[in-house]
């Protein structure tokens, strides 16, 4: 089968002890993929050290390479906010899985839109979070390695069916097994779905070409079927390896965020068929706390009786209000009238 819009979304090199010769390790692993026919859009680091990162930020920071922290402690996170908020791209996230969420917890978030309202983008809570994902911002170290995630909506163009579609991944992810295979670095591959922006790169775009209704989709099992697949497939998975329902950077989803088809609820509801939780989902600045603790606490219940990672990304521009039309400012994120949660 030919296989063409091979897309990397991220290589991720994960080191308690990060330097510029991590980066040559990316910056390596990252050529072996492009000789192989593979485009590939960021390259990432992600450590512990809050340190070093923030001086890798400052020296490489550009349209390819963003860095991240991982989990932060609530304490060290407030402590640490306006710094991180100030740097040019580094991503963190607040573990709850097992801690009551307090008041404490979302003035990170109130905070962050407060400050530097475009850094929601770098932020999310998380749930039951597997270590060693590639993608931002649930990246969190655990070991030395380096793990690949890909941009496998751009795969479905001119496939008529799904599982033609899911057998073109499992060649892409055998291709990138066996390129690394050999490497003891390489830890694994994430094989989740990571739509973006339009057309073949929008997972709702196939769907809807298959289905011509996203609504329907939300009732049958296509979204079942395929996380069972891309779990059991991989060969050598590791991270989400989930079904991401990102609410402004899959266009078409921001379009049927804004026809009222992709409530808060209707996404925690697709997120326990197969997804990861709250994506880029906009919030008005005007938006209640309590709200904001109330769907906090059921992705937290949730995620715990189903042993399921979840997390919650909220993003907002630090103007509009409900009923407002947003103003990002960025490439990745879609406008749209904001809607209540």
């Amino acid at each position: 089968m030919d296989v063409g819009n091979k897309i990397v979304r991220t290589v991720c090199y994960f080191t308690k002890d990060p330097s510029s010769e991590t980066v040559k390790k990316v910056d390596w692993i990252a050529g072996v993929l492009t000789e192989n026919g593979y485009n590939i859009q960021t390259k990432r680091i992600c450590s512990p050290d809050i340190d070093k990162i923030k001086e890798l930020d400052r020296q490489f920071t550009n349209d390819t390479y963003i860095f991240g922290i991982g989990s932060l402690p609530k304490g060290k996170l407030l402590k640490e906010l306006n710094i991180l908020t100030n740097c040019k791209d580094i991503s963190f996230n607040l573990d709850l899985t097992r801690n009551d969420i307090t008041n404490e917890d979302l003035d990170v978030l109130f905070e962050i839109i407060k400050q530097k309202p475009n850094k929601t983008f770098n932020f999310a809570y998380v749930f039951n979070n597997p270590h060693s994902s590639p993608y931002f911002p649930s990246a969190t170290y655990h070991e030395e390695g380096f793990t690949i995630g890909l941009q496998p909506t751009d795969l479905s163009q001119d496939c008529a069916t799904i599982d033609e579609w899911l057998a073109k991944m499992k060649i892409v992810w055998s291709e990138i097994y066996n390129l690394f295979s050999r490497n003891p670095d390489f830890l694994g591959i994430d094989s989740s779905i990571a739509p973006l922006f339009t057309g073949k790169s929008s997972l709702i775009g196939f769907i809807k070409k298959l289905f011509y209704d996203f609504s329907r989709s939300a009732t049958s099992d296509v979204y079942l079927r395929t996380t069972e697949f891309i779990k059991k497939e991989n060969p050598k998975p590791i991270g989400l390896c989930g079904i991401m329902f990102p609410c402004l950077e899959d266009f078409e989803l921001s379009q049927e965020y804004e026809k009222g088809n992709f409530s808060i609820e209707r996404n925690i509801y697709l997120s326990l068929h197969c997804g990861l939780g709250i994506d880029t989902y906009p919030i008005g600045i005007d938006e209640k706390k309590d709200r904001v603790m109330e769907i906090l606490k059921l992705i937290r219940g949730l995620s715990n009786k189903y042993n399921k990672p979840l997390s919650a990304r909220f993003v907002s521009d630090g103007k509009a209000k409900i009923g407002n039309r947003t103003d990002f400012q960025n490439q990745y994120l879609k406008d749209v009238v904001i809607r209540p949660l």
